[in-house]
């Protein structure tokens, strides 16, 4: 209750206003589940009370295993489901459903639906066949004996001739329509990845392509392209923010809002986007989530390193269910312990009901909120380090929403899909000179929001010749805000800038793509173009200008072995920040600079080898090639070269002039039965350019060159999993200070920070970073509830990761002269062990 109170007025508002059944599902099962909620209020206040009641409560727990184990464990398990036609929803009768890798199995029945029984519980895949359908085999579902699981399975109508693997399922399936860069993930990889502490988007950062920081942060860096190039969608719903504390016009932050409780899979295009999901230079994500229990309530509540959390799901009706889940961090009592300077607390919550009005017409709600809060620590003051952090770093307060409505209507050979959502993001930071709260004093004043209303329609098609349509068009009204006052060093003097921006933006798209076989279906042709446009300027008014063509080959050399590439056009419109920045005038400069939309060009060619349906085999060699991309007037760099921080990206004059190429080759390896162990490997060599304002090609922050990652999880007896995950990834490039510049003190009492020396931009290089994950879990399945322990171990070695180093003035002789402060240079580093230890219990 305290919780919910101090949330934001407004999100409060609506999620009372939006899902008011929760108050009423509450009252329903507090009589049988007070004790349950009882111990997670318990759990709360102990956050509170620091780790002491936590060990208590975790011996409390382990003393109680060792009398419950005794009883064993009954396999109760069961699967509830049905097999569906993928483009109409029709029912497929009588098809068979087995557990893979094992004879038992179950027809379904006139209606599509089917029941297994007595299932040993754990993670298990069921593969599906029927005569004129594609077999197909289902991502990883957990059963437990407390409820049934539930599934939904499409089948795609069989059009290949061949007799090839066209098993399908999780890293290993083949997608015709997006045949290269597209991976695949699970339930059991995204719960269970080692180091991930059930972060989906710290399991992103090791997909292959895929960069990842050494520094707290989620950055998602795609094949050399910046934080700002992905986007990501929930159930086929926009979610512009998946980060707390994220950066405001980029990807970054620290701590993922996404709840994995929920997230049935996940699929991560690198290249090949499809032409209905646009405004992207480098990456999409699709996460897909559960629907609730159609049986009755389950209750999962979860204690991590970083904070609690409370998920529901169940049934609204006969024909509707639901998800609800909560989180609260204690982030904030560990780094007090640790006496750093700064204090993060967050919160979230996510939800989903799903209305099933007849076989042939669905509805899906979506809502997904957070608020973020990062409060000083005044009293880390110990050492030269915190002094110069809380020097500089400003107070940050934030909150989003995205919230989402999906109606789905099935015909004989078709389906249409008609979104609507909204998503906002409020951003708020400010700074006082010394951190004493006078209005006099204060040195930054900024108060930001952008918001979105869309609307999108898509239809798919299936024909009898076996080529599938898509096409549709989409609608946007945004809306942006900028309120700041600073203080800026320019031409030798301190410069105050007070600017309010507002901004209506108008924007439209169109999309279609069409995937066909040729050649008796040795070859697999996908042909797509999108358009987006908008009334910011003349400059991006007309649909030509950013059409976006793109073609996909997968061409069928044996039956395992194929021949795959992409080439294709994208655009992506600049961010808010940019499009709204005023300068000292109050004039839209960017607008008067004719800013356009960013461009960039797709070359992919590579190989895919299937030895057998439980391995895969890729190597793809990549080239893009960017322009219209903005270029800072300032730094004399392009925007792309920089990396993101906290706090805002991109707020600056621009022109779009900027060129830069992105190249290298990825290889990637899956085997999830080497050993019986799920073998993950991929290695990318990568180089990211941009040229300079010479001409000369320099390396952006993303240019890491090589990125590997190794993941090994293996399934053990009486329900134990452990893994590993290992590393790699190539120094960045940095750029040192301006020492001349840096001294002065009318400088350095603006920024409380050295200045970059932009002559010798990312000339300089990091040392190669490396880290080793473990992670050992143990599950207990009973009658009617089920326990998961698991122990999460980061930086089992304790590499100490390279930063570049800090400029702070020396307190021991702190003026060179009377202009001048006399600075010195304090080397950086992060990277530590960080040992967790998690419950998951589920009712």
């Amino acid at each position: 209750a305290k919780w919910w109170t101090g949330m934001h007025p407004q999100v409060a508002f609506c999620y009372r206003d939006v899902f008011p059944w929760v108050v009423m599902l509450l009252k329903q099962f507090w009589a049988r589940y007070k004790s349950t909620i009882l111990v997670f209020y318990c759990l709360s206040i102990a956050s509170k009370l620091k780790t002491i009641c936590m060990k208590y409560l975790l011996i409390l727990l382990f003393c109680q295993l060792l009398v419950i184990n005794l009883y064993g464990q009954l396999k109760n398990g069961s699967i509830h489901g049905r097999i569906i036609h993928l483009s109409n929803n029709d029912p497929v009768p009588f098809a068979s459903i087995s557990i893979y890798g094992t004879s038992f199995g179950v027809l379904s029945d006139a209606d599509g639906k089917f029941i297994i029984k007595n299932i040993s519980p754990g993670y298990i895949q069921l593969k599906v066949t029927s005569v004129g359908y594609k077999p197909f085999l289902s991502e990883e579902i957990l059963v437990i004996n407390a409820r049934p699981a539930e599934i939904d399975i499409a089948l795609d109508e069989e059009t290949l001739q061949l007799n090839e693997i066209v098993v399908k399922g999780q890293a290993l399936m083949r997608n015709t329509e997006s045949p290269v860069s597209l991976r695949s993930i699970g339930i059991a990889e995204i719960e269970k990845s080692p180091g991930s502490n059930r972060d989906i988007s710290k399991v992103m950062q090791t997909l292959p392509g895929v960069a990842s920081t050494p520094a707290f942060r989620n950055d998602i860096i795609v094949r050399g392209g910046g934080s700002s190039e992905n986007r990501f969608y929930l159930d086929g719903v926009e979610i512009p923010t998946i980060n707390h504390f994220s950066t405001q016009g980029a990807s970054g932050g620290p701590i993922g809002i996404l709840n994995v409780d929920f997230i049935r899979e996940a699929n991560f295009y690198s290249s090949a986007f499809p032409s209905n999901r646009g405004n992207a230079l480098s990456s999409i994500f699709e996460f897909k989530q559960s629907d609730g229990n159609k049986d009755k309530m389950k209750i999962k509540g979860s204690i991590g390193a970083t904070d609690v959390g409370l998920s529901v799901d169940g049934p609204l009706s006969s024909n509707s269910s639901y998800i609800f889940s909560v989180r609260r961090s204690y982030l904030q009592l560990l780094f007090s312990a640790l006496q750093l300077p700064f204090l993060p607390t967050y919160n979230d919550v996510q939800t989903k009901v799903k209305i099933k009005l007849n076989e042939k017409n669905i509805i899906s709600l979506i809502g997904l909120g957070a608020i973020d809060n990062f409060n000083l620590n005044i009293n880390a003051n110990k050492t030269e380090e915190q002094r110069y952090i809380l020097g500089y770093l400003p107070v940050f307060e934030q909150w989003s929403y995205t919230v989402g409505a999906v109606y789905k209507h099935f015909g004989k050979n078709n389906n249409q899909t008609f979104v609507l959502s909204r998503n906002f993001l409020n951003n708020v930071s400010y700074k006082y000179q010394n951190n004493i709260k006078v209005d006099s004093l204060k040195i930054l004043d900024y108060n930001s929001f952008e918001g979105e209303n869309k609307l999108r329609f898509e239809n798919n098609s299936s024909f009898d010749n076996g080529m599938k349509l898509n096409f549709g068009f989409n609608i946007e009204l945004g809306q942006y805000h900028n309120a700041t006052s600073t203080t800026i060093y320019s031409f030798g003097k301190p410069l105050i800038i007070h600017y309010l921006s507002d901004l209506m933006l108008l924007k439209g798209g169109a999309f279609i793509q069409s995937t066909k076989g040729l050649l008796g279906q040795k070859l697999i042709v996908t042909m797509g173009a999108r358009t987006d446009f908008n009334n910011y300027s003349k400059v991006m008014q007309n649909p030509i200008d950013q059409l976006s063509p793109h073609v996909s080959l997968s061409w069928v050399l044996l039956k395992n072995l194929f021949i795959n590439g992409n080439i294709g056009r994208y655009y992506q419109l600049p961010a808010y920040t940019t499009l709204g920045f005023r300068d000292s005038a109050n004039t839209l400069i960017n607008k008067e600079n004719k800013l356009l939309y960013e461009g960039v060009n797709h070359y992919v060619a590579g190989l895919e080898y299937l030895p057998h349906e439980n391995a895969k085999l890729t190597f793809e060699v990549f080239l893009k090639k960017y322009n219209h991309y903005p270029y800072s007037i300032n730094d004399s760099v392009a925007l792309s070269s920089k990396g993101a921080d906290y706090g805002t990206f991109g707020d600056e004059e621009v022109r779009s002039i900027a060129i830069g190429k992105a190249y290298g080759a990825e290889l990637f390896y899956q085997n999830t039965t080497l050993e019986k162990f799920n073998i993950l490997f991929s290695y990318t060599f990568v180089r990211s350019l941009f040229k300079d304002y010479h001409g000369r090609y320099i390396p952006t922050a993303w240019d890491n060159k090589h990125i590997l990652n190794i993941t090994a999880v293996r399934s053990l007896p009486k329900n134990w999993r452990a893994g590993f995950k290992w590393r790699f990834v190539g120094g960045a490039p940095y750029t040192p200070y301006d020492l001349s510049l840096s001294s002065q003190k009318n400088a350095w009492n603006v920024r409380r920070r050295g200045y970059l020396d932009f002559s010798r931009y990312n000339q300089e290089r990091l040392r190669s970073f490396h880290q080793l994950d473990i992670r050992v879990d143990k599950e207990y399945f009973f009658n009617r509830w089920s326990l998961n322990f698991y122990m999460d171990i980061q930086n089992i070695y304790g590499f100490k990761a390279q930063q570049p180093s800090q400029l702070i003035i020396d307190e021991q002789n702190p003026e060179k002269d009377a202009d001048h402060y006399n600075l010195k240079n304090i080397s950086s580093s992060s990277g530590t062990v960080i040992p967790s230890i998690g419950v998951i219990v589920e009712f």
